[in-house]
């Protein structure tokens, strides 16, 4: 009995190292199929190649683009009072006024602001469903976008509005009928090529183009190819200098820049510790340029944040 136990020690003692063994072979094999993983679902092994291109990109290339790179946060996490049940979404720059647009999805608004994020006006909207992009447009006209209703509305605003009335407004089917809260989020006007560009947030996550004078739209939706970097689009912008296409990622944490052709340029990482920043963008929902180059971003929980350029061209 004791020589049978014995025996059958050295037995029981490589049965106990086989799954080390096997876990020891088999687990650098998974951790690289993870990471192999990852880096295609979340377009790392892209953004490594967009910061080596940024890195090999001459002085005279970056001075003709926004180059986020360069830029800083100079008002972060700024709380827009008054806000806590109405939840901002997008953001735009309008030129006529040279101050910021906002609208709100639950308790819709469409909120004016300062370019240092102070409230000038809050505008009701009646007859709305979830409201979650806004752009200006040209001569005191505005665009916005209802996610749940999947309708592009058109309407003028003057100084002496005070109440915005949805049954009013010029509307134009955006399709994707099935796309639930993963629809369009963000548009903004590019007045040089005379087109809105859309984003859709997710499944499939893709930008399109419809035709505009900057009074009213012409033609149907057309996709915008372009090269993605991000996970999802929550809020576009248009760069009035330069003509470039910013796209913002709340999932992805980051802001990447575009040529009006859809080529890569530039991205800046919201997260903390960089730019300036004190703490990660958990959930930016709009962008906006201005014609100086200044850089708005606004989040829920209704946080608004200013971004300038630090460095000279090209530096």
């Amino acid at each position: 009995m004791v020589r049978l136990v014995l025996g059958d020690y050295p037995t029981r003692s490589r049965m106990s190292r086989l799954p080390r063994l096997l876990l020891s072979r088999l687990l650098p094999a998974f951790v690289l199929l993870v990471l192999i993983v990852l880096s295609v679902v979340w377009h790392w092994n892209d953004r490594a190649l967009l910061w080596w291109q940024e890195y090999r990109t001459p002085p005279e290339v970056r001075a003709a683009s926004v180059w986020l790179p360069d830029y800083q946060a100079v008002i972060q996490g700024k709380q827009l009072p008054g806000l806590a049940e109405a939840e901002t979404s997008d953001l735009t720059y309008d030129p006529r006024t040279r101050t910021l647009f906002t609208v709100t999805g639950s308790n819709p608004y469409l909120v004016q602001l300062s370019l240092s994020g102070d409230i000038l006006r809050r505008i009701p909207i009646r007859n709305v469903s979830n409201l979650e992009g806004v752009t200006a447009l040209a001569d005191g006209r505005m665009a916005i976008v209802d996610e749940r209703q999947r309708r592009l509305s058109l309407f003028t605003l003057t100084d002496a509005t005070q109440e915005l009335d949805a049954n009013t407004f010029e509307h134009h089917d955006l399709g994707f009928p099935d796309a639930g809260n993963k629809g369009f989020e963000g548009i903004a006007w590019d007045p040089r090529r005379q087109r809105l560009i859309l984003s859709k947030e997710r499944d499939p996550a893709a930008l399109f183009t419809l035709a505009s004078d900057g009074r009213g739209v012409s033609g149907s939706l057309q996709p915008f190819p372009l090269k993605q970097l991000v996970i999802d689009y929550s809020a576009i912008a248009v760069d009035p200098r330069t003509g470039h296409l910013l796209a913002l990622s709340d999932q992805s944490h980051i802001l990447v820049e575009y040529t009006a052709e859809g080529q890569p340029v530039s991205f800046i990482s919201l997260r903390r510790g960089l730019h300036g920043l004190d703490a990660t963008l958990e959930q930016p929902e709009g962008v906006a340029l201005d014609e100086a180059g200044n850089l708005y971003i606004i989040g829920e929980p209704n946080i608004f944040h200013v971004f300038r350029k630090v460095s000279g061209p090209g530096q």
